[in-house]
């Protein structure tokens, strides 16, 4: 099987997502891509749990991209990421204060971040979903408090980018992907991509 980048000669690869973080982590898979930041309330019904949310929502991203405007050579990635703590989903928080909770709950715990990741182009559509265990010494109240005010981590599920100062200092262990913590499971995506591709007529 040839490389990733040559299979995709030919399609045209949108990112429907305004991380900075999925960007990077899709621009390393050496492919190129456009970018098209779509708007959605994340919402989901009450009763999903688990990666279930996660599924809804990367699966609602890419429905708000306009079927009229795909092809079947070109494919659109959506995405969502959540953190869970036992039955408790830690999305990202509203201020400064709720960050300061969130972490103070992550505090000495593992908890599970789970991304979920929508391929689709005109004629169909892949959900897959990553998840990787994470364990967090026990933070000090200072530590959190300095990274809350220095690194505003307002835009992150969980209240923490694990590629910043609170995971070089804080986290003890991971079990499963580092990226899919960042936001996206490359490695799974790579081997999706392939799949999908050649499934295409």
């Amino acid at each position: 099987m040839s490389l990733l980048k040559n299979q995709l000669n030919g399609f045209e690869i949108i990112l429907g997502s305004g991380s900075p973080r999925r960007k990077e982590l899709l621009r390393r898979l050496e492919i190129d891509f456009a970018l098209e930041n779509l708007s959605v309330d994340e919402s989901y019904p009450e009763e999903l749990r688990g990666a279930d949310i996660a599924l809804f929502l990367a699966d609602l991203k890419s429905m708000a991209y306009p079927s009229t405007a795909l092809t079947n050579e070109t494919i659109l990635i959506t995405a969502d990421t959540i953190v869970c703590l036992k039955d408790d989903v830690m999305g990202k928080p509203d201020d400064q204060a709720h960050a300061v909770e969130i972490l103070r709950s992550l505090s000495g715990e593992t908890h599970s971040v789970i991304t979920a990741v929508c391929l689709r182009n005109r004629s169909k559509k892949k959900l897959f979903f990553n998840e990787t265990r994470v364990t967090f010494k026990t933070l000090s109240n200072e530590e959190i408090n300095y990274y809350v005010e220095r690194y505003k981590p307002f835009d992150k599920a969980g209240a923490y980018g694990i590629q910043e100062w609170i995971g070089f200092i804080g986290i003890e262990k991971i079990d499963g992907s580092y990226f899919n913590v960042m936001g996206l499971p490359v490695q799974q995506l790579y081997d999706e991509l392939q799949q999908f591709i050649s499934a295409i007529d």
